[in-house]
């Protein structure tokens, strides 16, 4: 396993394989390795030559300095991981400063509305700093796929934005969301779960289960009154946000149109731990 923490030596070694004619995947991570993670490597050693992986705590995607703070750093353990899953895999581990130079800060970008709604719109200034992360990644690594799990799904169509307004050549693999036994989505925030809310969290996927059932016959604005009622009689979760939306335009659905494709997002706390998920309501 190769582990680089500069960033002109990966160059370096990445231009040699890509001088090669090997394809090279990039699969961005802030760490706190899961089997959700896994599963994009996995994903991107099937389809790539050579695989990078980063970790990188990246501290302009975050509002809250205590959330930054307590966000679980494990650089040892995520690299026996990796080795398990396959021991020629490239990390790309910098510090902020090696990333992002001198001045840790956002650029700002207009993702043409993407960035202004749910996570947009409770997380100020976050798709800026995953923007500005990415768009530094991408020009480093040069990677001919990045693979993002559909978890993060806001994301991972402002991420395809990024690409298509920056007119970068490299392609965007959406994977699923990979889940424990109890339906909840794989997340290294789930690591700060006490016991009980690890088991009482479970909620949120059974409620986005329920969701997609009523959504067959039901309106989005019955669905969402729904989730809110179901929120409000369940004390071990505070509900931040119930959305459907479209899923090209991110925006709320008003009335259902014929061929679109809908999601249900959501977004609650379980004591002062935050936990995003979604589903797919057309399939």
């Amino acid at each position: 396993m190769q582990i680089f923490k500069e960033k002109q030596p990966l160059i370096a070694t990445l231009l040699d394989y890509k001088s090669a004619g090997e394809i090279v995947g990039l699969v961005p991570t802030m760490g706190a390795l899961h089997e959700g993670h896994l599963s994009l490597v996995q994903q991107a050693l099937q389809e790539c030559d050579r695989v990078v992986v980063s970790i990188f705590v990246n501290p302009t995607q975050f509002d809250n300095p205590n959330d930054l703070e307590k966000y679980p750093r494990t650089l040892d353990q995520d690299m026996e991981l990796l080795k398990r899953a396959q021991d020629d895999i490239i990390v790309f581990a910098p510090n902020a400063n090696e990333l992002y130079g001198k001045k840790v800060a956002s650029e700002h970008f207009d993702f043409q509305g993407l960035e202004k709604v749910m996570e947009g719109k409770y997380r100020s200034g976050h798709f800026d700093g995953v923007g500005t992360v990415i768009k530094l990644f991408f020009t480093i690594i040069k990677p001919d796929k990045a693979f993002f799990g559909e978890k993060d799904f806001q994301q991972l169509q402002i991420i395809r934005k990024l690409t298509e307004l920056l007119q970068l050549p490299v392609e965007i693999v959406g994977c699923p969301i990979l889940r424990e036994e109890s339906g909840l989505a794989r997340s290294s925030r789930n690591e700060r779960l006490s016991s009980l809310h690890r088991e009482k969290a479970a909620f949120i996927y059974d409620t986005l289960i329920k969701s997609k059932q009523l959504f067959g016959t039901k309106s989005a604005d019955y669905v969402t009154k729904w989730v809110k009622n179901e929120f409000q009689n369940y004390p071990f979760l505070k509900l931040e946000y119930f959305e459907i939306a479209d899923i090209q335009t991110l925006k709320r659905v008003n009335r259902k149109q014929e061929g679109a494709q809908y999601r249900a997002f959501i977004a609650a706390y379980a004591d002062d731990i935050r936990l995003i998920d979604n589903m797919p309501l057309n399939n």
